[in-house]
């Protein structure tokens, strides 16, 4: 389901443009680096991570291994689905990597916070990332979900692929919201409105993340 969520929230990314304001400066420190890295993270990838949280005191709010479900998190680097801190702070990781991302309020929660977070607070991350995935416009996203190889996804087989995902996550069947979400990915993806959502159509967003 994540990877569905994913694809539908890619149309929202907003390009980057001239006369826009620097963005604020963060830190990044490497805490451990695999000796072995065979792939790095880039915009666009599923990364599987644990990590903990701080305030600018050093106190702990959180750590997602001893806190709520204590089980790690997916989420899709570089389309808005995490602070633009991590965005920005993990790119280019191994797998097995751990970082410290001191984040500034403008890439954090800014002027509002959130929940025990005040306003205006500089945040740090411990991150450890535990695995890399293609993401939701890879092409072997695209090959996996194309069921008769003719380089086109049908509403049929999209519909078959997200069943599949709310199964491989848990989720129970849901007939009416499967044919929303494939209505609404239609709507924004079918570019010429043929019915049909074309490999071209399918990674055209991808290649500019």
């Amino acid at each position: 389901m994540l990877t569905v969520l994913a694809w539908l929230c890619s149309s929202m990314l907003l390009s980057v443009s001239g006369g826009k304001l620097p963005e604020a400066e963060m830190e990044i420190d490497v805490l451990h680096r695999p000796f072995l890295c065979h792939r790095k993270t880039k915009y666009g990838d599923m990364l599987l991570v644990h990590h903990e949280l701080y305030f600018e005191n050093g106190t702990m709010l959180y750590t997602s291994r001893t806190d709520g479900d204590r089980h790690a998190m997916w989420f899709t680097l570089g389309i808005m689905e995490v602070l633009k801190g991590w965005d920005k702070g993990l790119q280019d990781m191994c797998s097995g990597e751990k970082r410290k991302l001191v984040v500034p309020p403008a890439l954090a929660y800014g002027k509002e916070g959130k929940g025990k977070i005040p306003p205006e607070s500089t945040l740090t991350f411990v991150v450890e990332l535990l695995n890399i995935k293609n993401g939701p416009r890879s092409h072997e996203s695209f090959q996996e979900m194309d069921l008769n190889d003719d380089w086109r996804l049908s509403m049929q087989e999209v519909s078959v692929y997200l069943r599949k995902e709310f199964e491989r996550h848990g989720y129970p069947p849901n007939d009416t919201l499967h044919e929303n979400m494939v209505k609404d990915i239609f709507n924004k993806e079918d570019a010429n409105k043929d019915g049909f959502i074309s490999s071209r159509e399918f990674t055209y967003k991808h290649d500019e993340l």
